[in-house]
């Protein structure tokens, strides 16, 4: 079985090698199960390995094999498409928490395969993650404040074991502004979020989109938004960097200096995670966009 280089390095990073010997008796066992045939792996997978899959009455559908890593990945995402109901998200098919298993409706390419226009992607993908906003008190997901506390974490781990690849001024600047979402962090206003809205997770469905590979947290809405101020750093630096912010809070009517702060903390977050799986040139990328904006404050 062809595992995608991107998923091993996940994977091996996480220390899942059993996971990774185990793939082929795992699509067996679930293929016999559900009813299903499977084709080769999707190789732009990276949290998952991903295939085709069709079932005995002709459906197409997709199988998804989330890498095992710390926490309760497999159990948000399919709580959040639970939740969504197709709403703005891909449909769950069939699920199986403890194996880390999705069993998904096939949907079209993504948004970055068909090179959507960078203002028409913003305003799709912020209409995207919009629909996914609800209450979802009582869910058990993660909230915004813990997923701050994993960003500082996160950041500074990869930081050190990546021999320091961006500044300490950049490291720092991330941090405290993860600090401040933490602290502004309120129960009573968080809503069910996607998590991580970008255009290789918008799949086209019919003649719209649906969004796929949800983290799901509770959290204030600005955190979405602040996914989308980290993607295409070269086209957030061509101007102000600040005008996406202003941009992205007009249209939603949210704030803008929370979508910039959650912006510069998943900007440094993600660079790293990039830079040590070799997911390139985005990673180096991310890092000299966060570089810049760390020096201008």
């Amino acid at each position: 079985m062809h595992v995608p280089a991107v998923v091993t390095a996940k994977a091996r990073a996480a220390q899942a090698d059993d996971w990774l010997a185990a793939l082929p008796s795992l699509v067996a066992s679930l293929g016999a199960e559900w009813g299903f045939g499977t084709g080769p792996a999707y190789e732009d997978a990276t949290e998952a390995y991903v295939t085709p899959a069709t079932l005995a009455d002709g459906t197409e559908a997709v199988l998804k094999l989330l890498v095992p890593r710390a926490g309760d990945h497999a159990a948000n995402e399919i709580a959040v498409l639970r939740l969504a109901g197709g709403d703005g998200c891909v449909r769950l098919l069939r699920a199986d928490e403890s194996r880390g298993a999705l069993l998904l409706e096939r949907l079209g390419p993504s948004m970055a395969d068909v090179e959507l226009p960078f203002p028409q992607r913003l305003e799709v993908l912020t209409d995207l993650a919009r629909r996914v906003w609800r209450p979802a008190a009582g869910a058990g997901l993660p909230t915004g404040a813990d997923k701050g506390r994993w960003l500082i974490r996160h950041i500074r781990q990869r930081w050190a074991e990546l021999g320091r690849p961006c500044g300490e001024r950049t490291v720092a600047h991330a941090v405290a502004c993860a600090e401040r979402r933490i602290e502004a962090h309120d129960d009573a206003r968080a809503v069910l979020v996607h998590g991580d809205v970008h255009q290789w997770n918008a799949l086209r469905a019919g003649d719209g989109w649906r969004l796929v590979d949800p983290d799901g947290l509770l959290a204030e809405p600005e955190y979405d938004l602040g996914v989308l101020m980290r993607e295409d750093p070269e086209e957030l630096m061509a101007g102000d960097p600040w005008d996406r912010a202003r941009l992205l809070a007009a249209r939603t009517g949210l704030d803008a200096t929370a979508i910039w702060e959650w912006g510069v903390a998943e900007r440094v977050s993600t660079g790293l995670l990039a830079v040590g799986i070799g997911l390139q040139p985005v990673g180096d990328r991310m890092l000299a966009a966060a570089e810049a904006i760390s020096a201008l404050h």
